[in-house]
Order: C-alpha cells, then sequence, then structure tokens
C-alpha cells in the first residue's frame, strides 16, 4: 500500500496565539468588519423598532391605545424596508470587498511561500499546501469579515433585547434567560472536542487533495505499472476515512444543538405560558403579548446563532493554525541584489554539506575554484552530491562547514559570500521540463521581460529552437502545464532560450541536454560556448561528450 503523501501535522496553538496571529492579519479586511458591524447593529435597532412598533399597531387595533392604523402600519412598512437595504447592504460589501480581501491574503501567502527559503516546505505536499492557500484562506477571511462582525451584533441583540424584555418584565426576561448557562456549558465541551475533529477533517481533505494533484501528474507512470486500480483504491481509502470523520462530526453537532433547542424549547413555552396568565389576569395586552413572543425569539436566536457559528468557529481556529504553520517557514533574507560588473569566479573553500543532523553528509571538504570565464563539466555518480553544488552555489542553501564566495577578475582578493544578493548574476536551466503554462513568447519572457521579438528569436536560434518558427503561431503557440504539447526535447531547448535571455556572468545548466541527440547536444554546447564567452559556466552531466567542451572536470564521488 502506497503512504500517505500528507504528513498530519498535529500542532497546536494557544487561543491567545491565534487571536494575536489574527489581529496582525486584521488590516486588510478592517473595512468589511466595520461596515458589516454598522450594519448588522443597525439591523438589531431596526428589530426592535418594528417589535415596538408592531405592539403599538396591535393595541391601536384592539382600542388599548390612542392612535393611527394606517400611519403605524406605514412606519412599520418602512422599517421592513430599510431592513431589506440593510441585507442588500451586507450582500454588496460581501460581494465586492469579499473577493478582493480573499485575494490579498492568498498574495500574501503565496508571496511568502516564493521568497521562503528552499528548505523547509518539501515538508508539506504541494496539494496540502494548495488546500490551505484556498480553503482554509477563505475560512479566515470569512471568520474576520463576517462571523467575528455577526459575534459583535448577536451579543449587542442578545443584550438589547434581553434588556427591553426585562423594562416590560424582569420575571419573563429572567426566565428566558436561564438556560444561558446550560448554552455555556454545552458550548465549552462542543468547542474542545470540534477543535480535534476538524483538524482530521481538514487534514484528510489535503490528502485527497494531494493523491488527486499527483496522480494526474505522474498520469503517464502510473498507467505504464498499470497502478490505475492501485491509485483509485488509494483515494477511496481516503475517502471512506473522511467520510467517517464528516459522519462523527455530524453525530456531534445533532446531539449537541438538539439538547441546546430542547433547552429553549423550554424556555420558550415556559414564558409564554407566563405571558399567557398575564394576559388572562388583565396586567398586559395583547400588542405586549406579541412584544413577548418577538423578544423572547429575540433574546434565543443569538444564543442558536452562537451555537450556529461556534462549528465555523472551530473550523476557523483550525485554519488559523495551518496557516501559521505556513507563516513559521523561514524567510529567505533580503538583500538589494549586487550586480557584479566585471566577470566572476566562484571558490568553495573545504565545503561541507548534510541536509539534516540524521542522514549522511552529501558533500564532504570539497574545494574549487570556479576561475572566471571556465567552462567546467561535473560529472559524477547518481548521489554524489551534484545538484547540492548547484543549490550551494545558487545560495539556497548554505554550507554547514567550509565557505563559499564569489569574485572578479578585477579583483581576485576581494570575495563576496555568496548569497540570495548575488543570485542576479546567474542564470540558471534546471533537468527536467520547466516550462510553464502559456504561450512560448510568455516562457521566454520569464528570462527577460524587456526582451524583444527579435531577441527572442535569436535566443531560440542559439538554443538550436527554430521549431518555433515552423509552428502555426510561432511565438505565440500555447504550451499546457509542464509544455504540453512539446517533446522533451522541444521543451528542453526552450528552456536554453530562456536562460540565454536572461543577462547573466555565470551560466549553471542542471542535466540540461540530456533529452537531446549527439548532434543536435553538440551543436548547442558550441553555440552556448560562443554566446557566453567571458561568463563562467558550469554543467552537471552525465554525457562525457560534455567534456570535449570544458576546460574544467570535476569528478564528485558518493561520500
Amino acid at each position: 500500500m502506497l503512504t500517505d503523501p500528507v504528513k498530519i501535522n498535529k500542532t497546536k496553538y494557544s487561543s491567545r496565539q491565534i487571536a494575536a496571529w489574527l489581529w496582525g492579519h486584521h488590516r486588510n479586511c478592517r473595512l468589511q468588519a466595520i461596515l458589516n458591524i454598522l450594519i448588522g447593529l443597525s439591523q438589531v435597532g431596526l428589530g426592535l423598532l418594528s417589535v415596538d412598533t408592531l405592539r403599538s399597531l396591535t393595541d391601536i387595533a384592539t382600542h388599548a391605545k390612542e392612535g393611527s392604523i394606517i400611519w403605524t402600519a406605514v412606519l412599520l412598512a418602512t422599517i421592513f424596508l430599510l431592513e431589506m437595504g440593510m441585507h442588500i447592504a451586507h450582500t454588496w460589501i460581501s460581494a465586492v470587498l469579499g473577493v478582493r480581501t480573499q485575494n490579498l491574503m492568498q498574495q500574501f501567502f503565496f508571496q511568502r511561500l516564493i521568497k521562503g527559503q528552499w528548505r523547509g516546505i518539501e515538508k508539506y505536499h504541494s496539494g496540502d499546501v494548495l488546500n490551505r492557500l484556498f480553503s482554509d484562506v477563505s475560512d479566515i477571511v470569512d471568520l474576520m469579515t463576517d462571523v467575528l462582525p455577526t459575534t459583535v451584533v448577536v451579543i449587542t441583540q442578545f443584550v438589547a433585547s434581553f434588556v427591553y424584555l426585562y423594562v416590560m418584565d424582569s420575571t419573563l426576561a429572567l426566565i428566558v434567560v436561564i438556560s444561558s448557562p446550560i448554552f455555556v456549558l454545552l458550548s465549552r465541551i462542543y468547542f474542545k472536542r470540534m477543535r480535534r475533529i476538524v483538524r482530521t477533517i481538514k487534514d484528510s481533505n489535503s490528502a485527497i487533495q494531494s493523491i488527486i494533484q499527483e496522480s494526474i501528474l505522474h498520469k503517464m507512470v502510473i498507467k505504464v505499472l498499470g497502478r490505475e486500480d492501485t491509485m483509485v483504491n488509494r483515494l477511496e481509502q481516503r475517502q471512506r476515512l473522511l467520510r467517517k470523520q464528516i459522519k462523527a462530526r455530524a453525530c456531534f453537532s445533532i446531539f449537541s444543538n438538539t439538547l441546546i433547542n430542547v433547552g429553549f424549547a423550554g424556555a420558550f413555552l415556559t414564558a409564554l405560558v407566563w405571558g399567557l396568565f398575564q394576559l388572562q389576569a388583565g396586567l398586559i395586552t395583547v400588542g405586549v403579548l406579541m412584544a413577548f413572543t418577538q423578544l423572547i425569539n429575540r433574546i434565543q436566536r443569538p444564543m442558536l446563532d452562537m451555537a450556529r457559528l461556534l462549528p465555523i468557529f472551530v473550523n476557523s481556529l483550525t485554519s488559523c493554525e495551518r496557516l501559521i504553520e505556513l507563516e513559521e517557514l523561514p524567510l529567505e533574507e533580503e538583500a538589494t541584489p549586487i550586480q557584479m560588473e566585471d566577470n566572476v569566479g566562484i571558490r568553495l573553500n573545504n565545503v561541507s554539506y548534510c541536509y539534516d543532523a540524521k542522514r549522511r553528509t552529501i558533500i564532504k571538504h570539497f574545494s574549487h575554484d570556479f576561475r572566471p570565464g571556465s567552462f567546467t563539466a561535473i560529472l559524477g555518480e547518481t548521489g554524489a552530491g551534484k545538484t547540492t553544488l548547484i543549490r550551494l552555489l545558487l545560495a539556497l542553501i548554505n554550507p554547514t562547514e567550509g565557505t563559499a564566495e564569489a569574485y572578479t577578475t578585477s579583483d581576485e582578493n576581494k570575495s563576496v559570500a555568496m548569497s540570495p544578493a548575488l543570485r542576479c548574476n546567474f542564470s540558471y536551466i534546471p533537468q527536467g521540463n520547466t516550462l510553464f503554462s502559456g504561450t512560448i513568447r510568455e516562457n521566454l519572457l520569464m528570462g527577460n521581460p524587456r526582451a524583444t521579438t527579435e531577441e527572442m528569436k535569436q535566443a531560440l536560434h542559439l538554443a538550436m529552437a527554430d521549431f518555433v518558427f515552423d509552428l502555426h503561431d510561432g511565438l505565440d503557440t500555447k504550451c499546457s502545464e509542464q509544455g504540453g504539447g512539446l517533446s522533451e526535447g522541444q521543451a528542453q531547448r526552450i528552456a536554453v532560450a530562456r536562460a540565454i535571455l536572461h543577462p547573466c556572468k555565470v551560466l549553471l545548466l542542471d542535466e540540461a541536454t540530456s533529452a537531446l541527440d549527439a548532434e543536435t547536444e553538440k551543436k548547442l554546447l558550441e553555440n552556448l560556448k560562443q554566446h557566453f564567452a567571458g561568463c563562467t559556466i558550469i554543467f552537471v552531466t552525465h554525457r562525457l561528450a560534455v567534456v570535449d567542451f570544458t576546460s574544467d572536470v570535476i569528478t564528485m564521488v558518493r561520500q
């Protein structure tokens, strides 16, 4: 059986930590939240005014009070229209500001992921990360812009309605709210248990998305291995677990809500009977009784609303935890790019690297001087540390021992420690298909956003990618995800053209010609050597033919 792609993280954060985190992210949501609170408070005021107006209308109709039925009815209709207007305003604000708020928060986390250190994010499956960026961000935005303002409004409605009823009949008001302590106790029990259940459900949703995404990405491998049923069964197992978790949540919610509703129904009937006895005794009017029943509803409804909001709170707190985990991933140091003017060399001094303390040392006491303008081939068996060396040169990782530094031909004795700030001097061609979905032109512009059409054509010619000119749409030919619609060799040559367009002092190639035939590879290497004359070229490869073009050869050995 295949292992679960998502490692479920059980990290918990205190309510105080989550509250502080929410406040820190509340700035972009503040306008929408304030508007929703103002609209909600207006609805509370209009609701209480409608209760008083309906009481007056009933008393006028039963001759218990003097007044005009028509004008009182007009006032009541106006209040209803204002309430409808408030509801429309709330819907409009949610539609217009809600999407903007969600987009801003997604941009924040996306930016952190893109600008974060290379190490750290790999412990999360990409499907899990996507689930957090969409589902969890949506939950948090709803919490800050809708749920929290609604909570303020609900509490205000409860207090205002209780005070109004207490002024009318203090005994009746106390009877109605007698169920409150029971509600608070049940809410506390509900909150703790539901929080655990919701976390498992969210982790299962992430796992399901990861399985589907990974299966689509590696569809060809799955079909060749004949493991279609294996992946379907794997998905079904996780979905079965999710259904079980959702069933547990539903059962617990039904049980809790039933207890609360029974308590509220009992309080309502008690209050209603009390009011009827008061009416029978001639102590109140029919209008007052109608006001009683409406106020009882307006006191109990906030408590029911809080019961409805509890699962949303729990769900949002779990989403907070999952997003805090992403935000705690270390950021890469930000510094002004250091553009080196002369030809650049890189010097590694006694460098060692280990990905973590429990694993073997990948690179051990490695030293080499990549002289400015040199063309170095790096050979070695799989696992010898060739790709790790590329990461060290790009400052994606830092040596656990030794130093890595860059220098220029103008002053070889003055060196600068390798850092992300020096990355602007590099161009990189990774192994595999690294094209983005979009047109060939858009892919090339990733190398240089200011490149002209003529420069793109020249880069394609140098990259042995003249086939692009024979395509029906030429540079505007669309590629699907990972260069779909192009062969591996074609995609690889477009990636080379993209690197050619990127101004650089050092060119790094990681198995960049693995999909090319020998003749095309030879011509491409000749073009690269000529175009990047004066630049330092470092080529990780298994193909010995590359050696004929190089000035230095390094053979790395597995430690």
